[in-house]
């Protein structure tokens, strides 16, 4: 890493020199300087730049005696930042899995060609392609299923039963798999390499959407379509509260803000995010975005949350710091599932009704490259991303 040095508790120290241009460059947090002119979303070492990483940890972030965080918050998501690959992945080029929810495969498509490289036969109907807590297995849901994927080798694993998985997450420390199940209003714990049931956490409210972690990993905030998000405690296997948002909301997609205060949640039916603050547990604003507000994606530096509005074709841009929408693009089609490129040049998103993935420009907002796929294409997950370890969704690194 040249004249870069580790510094104590697995951060990483900046050179001078760098720290310098960050700063010319209006404050922006990422190590990693664009330089000339390489494709859209050339490799980091293409940049000109090393390929730092921070060593997995499973240690949360400390907090003070009385179990708050500390008076600087944390950022949640430093360890996401261009270049900051996981040993792990180094080394795996560039793709994008496209469930194809009206066939029976993933469509695997490399991010620098844009061409679709293969197709992987994982079974009826899959929904999403979910990294494991330790980026080495692809786990795609189904109905009935989870269907584990090597992202070496592109071989399809060993199927596993389970009951109308909704979404997949992992605990901050790694130590449990979390399965959410719509339908019952439950969250089955599983182990993590095997999805071996555990035991189940009751959640009061129907409908389990999305959900996310505080900055600590103790918390689970989980949306429900019935117009709640209820509030679990991940240690201690139980719901601990819900909070009922406004008439009429159906929360989709939710993501703590980089200072671990805030947890955004999209609301489909009022066209918007919820802000709630993360410790008291209550609303504090609303951000109008778009109809059908569905899908939250921070951008590489942790400035930008990306907001899918899929009741028309939009992206809205909302500023972290600001806390309102300060861009919007429009898109060819109704967007459904996103995720950021590595490099945080390009935003893919896709379209089910389109049958298509598109690139996008995070500069200008344009469609760089469509992409032809199978039909209904849903749930995408770009891999590999930096981060130290999974949370599960489609892309919630840490």
């Amino acid at each position: 890493m040249g004249s870069s040095r580790r510094a104590s508790g697995g951060r990483i120290a900046v050179p001078l020199a760098l720290a310098s241009l960050l700063t010319g460059l209006g404050g922006c947090r990422s190590p990693v300087p664009f330089r000339g002119r390489p494709g859209p979303d050339s490799p980091v070492s293409a940049l000109g730049a090393p390929e730092p990483y921070l060593r997995p940890s499973r240690t949360p972030p400390v907090v003070d005696q009385r179990g708050d965080l500390p008076d600087t918050p944390p950022d949640v998501y430093a360890a996401t930042q261009a270049g900051m690959f996981g040993p792990a992945v180094r080394g795996l080029p560039g793709r994008v899995y496209v469930p194809d929810s009206g066939g029976a495969a993933v469509d695997v498509v490399d991010t620098t060609s844009y061409h679709v490289l293969r197709r992987i036969p994982v079974g009826r109907a899959p929904r999403q392609v979910v990294p494991s807590w330790d980026l080495k297995t692809l786990w795609v849901t189904s109905r009935r299923s989870l269907v584990p994927l090597d992202p070496r080798t592109g071989e399809a694993g060993r199927r596993v039963p389970v009951a109308a998985p909704s979404d997949l997450y992992f605990s901050v420390d790694g130590r449990a798999a979390l399965l959410l199940d719509s339908r019952r209003g439950r969250i089955q714990i599983r182990d993590p390499a095997t999805m071996r049931y555990r035991s189940t956490v009751r959640v009061p409210c129907s409908g389990l959407t999305r959900a996310d972690f505080s900055a600590t990993g103790d918390t689970m905030v989980v949306g429900c379509a019935s117009g709640l998000v209820a509030r679990v405690d991940v240690a201690g296997h139980r719901s601990t509260g819900t909070l009922r948002l406004a008439a009429g909301a159906r929360p989709q997609d939710v993501r703590l803000s980089p200072d671990g205060t805030t947890f955004y949640v999209a609301d489909r039916g009022r066209g918007g995010v919820w802000l709630v603050d993360a410790q008291r547990f209550r609303k504090t604003g609303f951000i109008r975005t778009g109809r059908g507000a569905h899908g939250l994606y921070p951008s590489r530096d942790a400035g930008i949350l990306y907001v899918t509005n899929g009741g028309e074709r939009t992206v809205s841009l909302v500023s972290f710091s600001l806390r309102r929408q300060i861009g919007r693009w429009r898109v060819p089609a109704a967007p459904d599932a996103g995720g950021v490129s590595a490099t945080g040049r390009v935003f893919w998103l896709s379209s089910r009704a389109g049958d298509a993935v598109y690139a996008i420009s995070t500069r200008t907002g344009h469609v760089i490259r469509k992409v032809r796929t199978g039909p209904g294409p849903r749930g995408l997950c770009v891999h590999p991303q930096p981060g130290r370890f999974s949370l599960g969704n489609t892309g919630n690194y840490r």
